[in-house]
């Protein structure tokens, strides 16, 4: 009797562990100034697989406002009380360097859908739980100063917003600009929520520069480009990746026709060339983005949530062998296996994680945008 107690309790474990489900807390910027970023996120969740390598997966999603104090609190009742084995987020840079601490403290592994190096970088004791799937402003700003190379430009005026999001680009783009013949002669600031920028387009009038890199993201980055135009601004306009979606058209309107940006493929994946390492998995996630919610809907954020679907899908199968969910064990066994993901296309690039590498795109992951006739044009 007692032998059949026991056959039956670890027979009720194993079923246990099969059955368990993997719990994925996500916060997003949905509402707030970062909204045109996070919608696309959010909706991306709806389409990612509720079962993965046999286990049944919960997508819990969290609105942060677009602030970073509401997306720490939504990281710590993700991992407190919702008891999850994974955290996806945020959608802008400050919070998702300010969710750091949270993650660490609970060795919960974390993918971030932010774009800033140092939100992975240096990788230490807290940043080896943290993964991300945006490309590096490095590699962005080094194809914009190739790009302006190539036009003619020889001076720049950079404005961008005051946090973490507009330093991290200023301070990128400063290290590449001398390598490509660039001098950067205005360097202003201004605050997402901001409804004018005259100060500041004024100084860079003045400055008279060849072109303008504004370093924003989402529909707040139109501001300074529209108030320039409005003053009589005649010089080429570039923008950050942080602007690659329809939302941005819309606002800026005939104010952003002409000008150009790093994008990841995604958003231009019906003109990239046969050949292309990306086109495959780029298509499919236009595809089902728009079947779901609309022809010409897709845009490179929800692509970044996309991504970080398909690191799950590629880390999950490993972890489970070693781990039940639910479970410290579990959680970093996920961080391993995703730090072990090789050779994985997205919608945005070819991921290829490492002990020193939690970005692991290269650059297959970018391509240079025009904005042309209110739509996003390809350049060779």
């Amino acid at each position: 009797m007692k032998k059949t107690l026991l056959a039956l309790a670890g027979t009720a474990a194993l079923m246990g562990q099969a059955l368990a489900d993997i719990n994925v807390g996500v916060t997003v910027s949905a509402t707030g100034p970062a909204a045109s970023l996070g919608i696309p996120e959010k909706n991306t969740f709806t389409l990612l697989p509720t079962t993965i390598a046999g286990q049944k997966v919960n997508y819990i999603v969290l609105d942060d406002a677009s602030d970073t104090t509401t997306a720490v609190a939504n990281t710590r009742k993700l991992i407190t009380e919702h008891k999850v084995d994974v955290v996806v987020g945020s959608t802008v840079t400050p919070n998702s360097l300010a969710m750091i601490d949270a993650v660490a403290e609970s060795q919960t592994p974390m993918i971030s859908m932010a774009a800033s190096a140092r939100i992975v970088e240096p990788i230490d004791a807290k940043k080896r739980w943290v993964f991300k799937t945006p490309q590096n402003d490095i590699m962005m700003a080094l194809a914009i100063a190739s790009h302006m190379a190539s036009q003619g430009v020889k001076t720049v005026g950079f404005v961008g917003f005051a946090d973490a999001y507009g330093e991290g680009w200023y301070n990128e783009f400063n290290k590449v600009a001398s390598t490509k013949g660039l001098t950067i002669v205005a360097n202003e600031r201004y605050n997402r929520t901001d409804t004018s920028v005259t100060g500041q387009v004024l100084k860079i009038l003045a400055a008279k520069p060849d072109a303008v890199l504004v370093a924003g993201s989402g529909t707040p980055a139109a501001l300074p480009q529209k108030t320039l135009k409005e003053r009589g601004y005649t010089g080429k306009f570039y923008q950050t990746h942080g602007v690659a979606n329809n939302d941005f058209l819309r606002v800026g309107g005939k104010d952003v026709e002409g000008t150009f940006l790093p994008s990841g493929p995604v958003l231009v994946a019906t003109q990239l060339p046969a050949d292309h390492p990306v086109k495959k998995s780029a298509l499919d996630y236009a595809a089902k983005y728009e079947a779901a919610f609309g022809k010409g809907s897709v845009s490179t954020f929800g692509g970044h949530a996309w991504d970080a679907g398909q690191l799950l899908q590629a880390a999950i199968p490993a972890a489970v062998k070693k781990a039940q969910p639910g479970t410290p064990a579990f959680r970093a066994a996920l961080r391993d296996a995703l730090e072990a993901v090789k050779e994985m296309p997205g919608a945005h690039g070819v991921f290829s994680m490492s002990d020193k590498d939690h970005l692991g795109l290269d650059q297959r992951a970018r391509v240079m945008v025009k904005i042309e006739n209110g739509t996003w044009k390809y350049q060779p």
